[in-house]
């Protein structure tokens, strides 16, 4: 009997064991959540363009970017917002992709992928929401201020250094195992 009922229940699919980069999704969920707060909190808040100063160096100036990173392209009418769109969905598939596949174990690659993961889907967000995304950290020194950005991009900066200190200082995993 017991052999009949376990020859009849499906056996279960071997990946279910398998514990993957998808389990730092929280991590980029909480990073959209707060990216998007923040952004909300400023459109309730700011004029556009208002700016109060939060610390030497440190403004909070409510700014619209049509662009991607430093404005890039912001003065072309309108179709790079759906460049970019297009362009951060098929990266976040990607990475969707990678976290599925890679090992829980690869903790710092999975941190860069849901970190690059958060940014980019904050931003888009806001490019279907609003048709531009909003900035509003503004750093500076004198009169020298770096391109306002957000908390998405902040996440996109950070795993994106994250990834690229992996890929220059980590030892190559392939060789160590060659020599064992």
């Amino acid at each position: 009997m017991e052999q009949e009922r376990s020859a009849v229940l499906p056996k279960p699919v071997a990946f279910a064991k398998h514990k993957s980069g998808l389990q730092y999704l929280w991590l980029a969920l909480v990073l959209v959540v707060l990216d998007q707060v923040t952004k909300l909190y400023v459109i309730d808040n700011f004029m556009l363009f208002e700016s109060i100063e939060v610390m030497p160096y440190l403004n909070f100036t409510y700014v619209h970017n049509y662009g991607a990173a430093f404005s890039f392209l912001s003065d072309q009418g309108g179709w790079q917002r759906w460049l970019f769109t297009f362009f951060a969905i098929a990266v976040s598939i990607v990475l969707l992709v990678w976290l599925r596949r890679n090992p829980v174990s690869l903790w710092r690659q999975n941190l860069s992928f849901a970190l690059i993961l958060s940014g980019a889907l904050g931003n888009v967000i806001d490019r279907i929401q609003y048709g531009y995304v909003i900035d509003f950290i503004d750093v500076y020194v004198d009169d020298w201020h770096w391109p306002a950005f957000n908390v998405a991009d902040m996440a996109i900066t950070i795993g994106a250094i994250l990834m690229l200190l992996e890929a220059f200082f980590e030892p190559d995993q392939s060789k160590q195992e060659e020599h064992a």
